[in-house]
């Protein structure tokens, strides 16, 4: 499985996301610009000693991952979308895509993709979840589905 982060804002959120990745045995992929330095304290401190599992890329823009991945398919996780995360059938070469913190993803990557755009159910009056736990609730029921198959 592949995680991707577009434009991420919160170091502690990034390596949580990444300590999820490595105890799961998915890819985690950063879209620049990261709103923090790599080697922020607080990122390292919540990915823990997990930092040597990872398998982490880093892209210069969306396009860059989706050319290189061109034959995978995409999810997009977002608010605005019109299907359960629960709704897809997800493989182990799947990419579930979040956006940033503060403005989620890009207007324009959601109107292209928006048969890929998957949500989380919720309350009404809630704006949204911490994207660490959205990341961990979509990977554990794609990793489910794919009948936990990293060595558990």
């Amino acid at each position: 499985m592949n995680i991707v982060l577009v434009e991420p804002e919160i170091p502690q959120n990034t390596g949580n996301i990444a300590r999820t990745c490595a105890v799961t045995g998915s890819s985690l992929h950063l879209v620049r610009p990261l709103g923090f330095s790599i080697d922020d304290k607080y990122l390292k401190r919540a990915g823990l000693d997990y930092w040597h599992l990872l398998d982490i890329n880093y892209y210069d823009n969306f396009n860059e991952l989706r050319q290189k991945y061109s034959k995978n398919t995409f999810y997009y996780l977002t608010t605005k979308g019109t299907r359960f995360y629960t709704e897809v059938n997800y493989s182990l070469e799947d990419f579930l895509v979040f956006g940033k913190e503060t403005g989620g993803l890009p207007g324009e990557i959601i109107r292209e993709n928006s048969a890929y755009c998957m949500r989380i159910p919720m309350i009404n009056d809630v704006r949204s979840l911490n994207l660490s736990n959205s990341a961990a609730i979509v990977i554990y029921e794609a990793w489910r589905q794919c009948g936990f198959p990293a060595g558990t």
